[in-house]
């Protein structure tokens, strides 16, 4: 069933697997789920990190790219997130998308086969062209830093 005015994105398995393809877990959600393509339980140890394979790959539209976002659930219970949140997927890569969680927690977590460890998100991307000058302009703020506005 197609939904009018939605990006059409392109998805293909990249192994033979039963992995789930991403989708939407209420109307309002902002991002698909990406699910482990792993045949067993993936333990990870506390301050460790692993990398996960999808199973897919996309064929994003030019002008827009995947964002690899972190599931709360996850974080929330496990202490577990997406290392380089959010990961990009650019609109000309065609391999498999992989997931790079990492264990903040002080105990082991357990990734089973399948579960949902990530969200996708797609997003429009502006491409800027850079101009070089000898001063920026002034502001409030100027070169503020962490925490120059306050807590």
């Amino acid at each position: 069933m197609s939904t009018p005015g939605a990006l059409r994105v392109r998805v293909a398995r990249t192994r033979p697997s039963d992995v789930p393809l991403p989708k939407y877990q209420t109307s309002g959600a902002a991002g698909m789920d990406l699910h482990a393509a792993t045949s067993e339980a993936v333990v990870i140890a506390p301050q460790a990190r692993h990398l996960f394979p999808t199973g897919l790959s996309f064929a994003i539209p030019d002008g827009f790219e995947g964002q690899v976002r972190p599931r709360s659930g996850l974080a929330a219970k496990l202490g577990v997130t997406v290392l380089n949140a959010p990961g990009t997927v650019d609109s000309d890569y065609r391999g498999e998308v992989m997931v790079l969680l990492v264990n903040t927690s002080d105990v082991a977590a357990t990734i089973r086969p399948l579960e949902r460890i990530a969200q996708l998100v797609f997003a429009k991307v502006t491409r800027a062209e850079l101009e070089l000058v000898d001063a920026l302009d002034e502001t409030a703020r100027g070169a503020g830093g962490y925490g120059s506005t306050g807590r």
